[in-house]
């Protein structure tokens, strides 16, 4: 029987591919993440466990809307609460990014921060379980 061992890449449509390309291109260089192709309409990053891709929509007129069929949100798991905090930081100050929920506990010992791409997607940098390891 097949067994999944892993989730290999993401990949995402957006209405303003320069414009996401210079967000996701400077997020992920925060985050440690290495250009893994450059293609005219479509990139991906990798940080040697996880592929990201962006590529152009055909639709460039329309945002993502939250509640509508598709992705509710895409978390990154940190290595520390204070990666968590550094990555608020740099989402407000450098990225200038919109915040949807800031860095805080929002379940029993989930520290999380919640945040948008230009298109209005939800993404998540999240630390789970480091007050009871």
């Amino acid at each position: 029987m097949a067994r999944v061992v892993g989730i290999d890449h993401l990949s995402i449509r957006v209405s303003d591919y320069e414009k996401s390309k210079d967000f996701y291109g400077r997020l992920f260089a925060f985050l440690g993440f290495k250009v893994e192709a450059d293609y005219p309409d479509s990139m991906g990053w990798s940080n040697g466990h996880t592929l990201f891709w962006i590529g152009q929509a055909e639709t460039r007129n329309r945002k993502y809307h939250t509640g509508d069929v598709g992705i509710h949100h895409y978390a990154f798991r940190l290595r520390s609460r204070k990666d968590v905090d550094e990555l608020d930081t740099f989402l407000r100050n450098e990225l200038k990014a919109a915040i949807v929920d800031p860095a805080g506990e929002y379940y029993d010992d989930y520290y999380a921060v919640f945040f948008l791409d230009p298109d209005g997607i939800k993404l998540e940098g999240m630390k789970y379980g480091e007050k009871h390891a």
